[in-house]
């Protein structure tokens, strides 16, 4: 007996509901930052305080330096003692703040590393419990992202940004309050180019979520045209069409770099200004000129108006840390928020009282089914596979094959009716103790990176070198393994490169070894070569002797031979029986099959 398998026609979801609003998204994004950095939030916490006293400590050289000055100026002779103890405290405060500071972003990066570990493992755990079929509507890139690229996104403001912020506008405060308590003259005029600095961001800052929303639109113009372009590109080329395929593409680049010009040309050269107002050097010389004054009319000390000066040229760092702060915490928020809705996908149901299936008949049982936010795709299907039978399932594409095979290893659980192992609903039964007694062979095949040893024990990892051998023997891939630089230690994606066809074979053997009694069989050739594909089908032959058996057939000459053909229409069982009494009926199964005879003719 051989057995085919079929073309996917899993229905598509639901499309997705309008984008919320801006500000709806950010105080979803601050939220999902605040749960995400949760516990690590007492040690920036901890971090934070260090890092503020460690800033403060640097006012210390400023004061210093112009006690200094009030020493050397004083009338009479020098006080030595009181320069060497001054001296000393200079270098007292700015040892401190490098120690503190030093140990602050220390505990921030152990935070951080801690963070990560714990993200990864929260992810590992959840997405192990989320339902097979989520992964079939959701690419690997999306899981990629989150666990690497996202979970890195956080490093800037976990390790740096709250220390370093916390330090930047600790620094300013604390020389501001020294100044006011020495003259408050002196700290306004620290402070006196700021409002112009304010009133400009505020400027530019009109509209901002409504330009992001353009922006965002525009860049999404441009990738829908780069993937319409990428994915047509071999058609195009062959009917000399390339110029006018990257026309959809320029017109897009084109308004976006028309708009972003119109929005940012205007606000350039206010920024430079702005940016120059609060600048060291423009607020030191106006902090210069006002002290000086200050100092000749005898309002403040030369000693103090010095310590006014160096004061106020902490003062640009603040602007400075608040801005990159601010990108770097709507980065992470982003990235944190994405996070916590992946961690928030529901996960597989599982019963208080999980019970064991008894004998190995699969039922279905007055089966409905729809993804969500969708109309049914199956309705009121029942059909029976007895212990050690193959059962095909057949139709047009979009029927409902594939859909209802899945639900046997509960990729989706039914929306109405129940589905049966061995008498027990597959909801009734744990997924460890389920995948047991499911296996199942698909056509995206699946293999991890590591050895494909290793990728075979995925079945049984406490099976033996012999048992793995004995499994690729069965599955036809033994022979291509031994030929690797390493045989079965080789790595998937290193030393060991499949092609579609191998790899298939070694996900068979992956199934053989698991052994378990069902099996579930869905366009496991869909990609392979002919000679690939004959190997494959003799391994599936040896793979489905003695099982419950579940096909999903598009090549309807490989199940002639099945004992029972289901076929499906719209989500329904509209016909059943074997191949001679289907034929006999001249009915769905007998105007496919006579398709399928003028399809092999030349």
């Amino acid at each position: 007996m051989t057995v085919g398998v079929a073309e996917p026609d899993v229905a598509a979801p639901a499309a997705p509901a309008p984008e919320p609003d801006a500000r709806a998204v950010a105080r979803r994004e601050n939220e999902a930052l605040r749960e995400i950095r949760a516990p690590v939030a007492a040690s920036i916490r901890f971090a934070c305080v260090l890092g503020a006293v460690g800033a403060l400590c640097g006012l210390v050289p400023f004061v210093g330096l112009a006690e200094l000055a009030a020493a050397l100026l004083a009338p009479g002779p020098v006080d030595t003692g009181r320069i060497t103890l001054v001296g000393w405290l200079v270098v007292a405060g700015a040892g401190a703040r490098g120690l503190l500071t030093g140990v602050a972003l220390s505990i921030t990066h152990f935070a951080d590393q801690r963070l990560q570990g714990i993200l990864r493992e929260r992810l590992v755990r959840h997405l192990g419990r989320v339902p097979l079929g989520w992964f079939s509507q959701h690419s690997s890139g999306l899981v990629r992202k989150a666990a690497q690229d996202d979970v890195h996104d956080l490093h800037q403001l976990i390790a740096h940004h709250s220390v370093e912020l916390t330090a930047a506008i600790a620094l300013p405060v604390g020389g501001l309050a020294y100044l006011v308590w020495l003259d408050w003259r002196l700290a306004v005029l620290a402070l006196v180019t700021l409002p112009f600095y304010a009133a400009a961001y505020a400027w530019m800052m009109r509209g901002y979520t409504g330009k992001m929303q353009e922006m965002n639109a525009a860049f999404a113009r441009i990738s829908a045209a780069v993937v319409e372009f990428v994915g047509g590109i071999a058609v195009v080329k062959a009917f000399g069409q390339g110029r006018r395929a990257h026309e959809s593409f320029r017109r897009a680049a084109s308004d976006f770099g028309g708009f972003y010009a119109g929005w940012v040309r205007p606000m350039l050269r206010l920024e430079a200004i702005s940016t120059m107002a609060v600048g060291a050097p423009v607020v030191g010389l106006v902090a210069s000129a006002g002290a000086v004054w200050l100092a000749a009319e005898g309002q403040v000390t030369p000693a103090e108006a010095l310590t006014g000066i160096l004061v106020a040229l902490v003062v640009p760092t603040t602007i400075s840390a608040l801005g990159y702060g601010a990108q770097n915490r709507r980065t992470a928020a982003a990235a944190a928020l994405r996070l916590h809705e992946l961690l928030r996908t529901p996960v597989l149901p599982v019963a208080d009282d999980p019970q064991v299936p008894h004998g190995h008949r699969v039922e279905f049982d007055d089966v409905r089914f729809g993804y969500e936010a969708g109309a049914d795709v199956l309705h009121g299907i029942t059909l029976t596979c007895e212990p050690g039978t193959v059962t095909a399932l057949v139709g047009p594409s979009g029927s409902g094959k594939s859909t209802l095979a899945t639900l046997l290893p509960r990729f989706h659980d039914v929306t109405g009716g129940a589905v049966r192992i061995g008498g027990v609903d597959v909801r009734d039964v744990d997924p460890a103790v389920l995948y047991r007694h499911v296996g199942f062979v698909l056509q995206d095949v699946q293999l991890v990176h590591g050895s494909l040893a290793d990728n075979v024990r995925l079945g049984r990892p406490t099976a033996s070198h012999d048992e793995v051998r004995r499994a690729c023997e069965a599955g036809g891939v033994h022979d291509r393994i031994t030929e690797l630089p390493r045989g079965y230690d080789s790595v998937v994606g290193e030393d060991a490169l499949l092609s579609g066809g191998e790899a298939q074979r070694v996900s068979i053997a992956r199934a053989l070894l698991a052994d378990t009694p069902v099996l579930v069989l869905d366009e496991a050739t869909a990609f392979a070569d002919p000679e690939s594909e004959a190997a494959i089908q003799d391994a599936l032959s040896t793979l489905a002797a003695g099982r419950t058996v579940l096909v999903v057939a598009h090549r309807l000459s490989t199940i002639t031979g099945v004992d029972r053909i289901a076929v499906l229409d719209r989500g329904r069982v509209v016909e059943s029986g074997t191949h001679r009494e289907l034929l006999a009926r001249h009915g769905a199964y007998a105007r496919q099959w006579r398709a399928h005879l003028g399809e092999d003719r030349p």
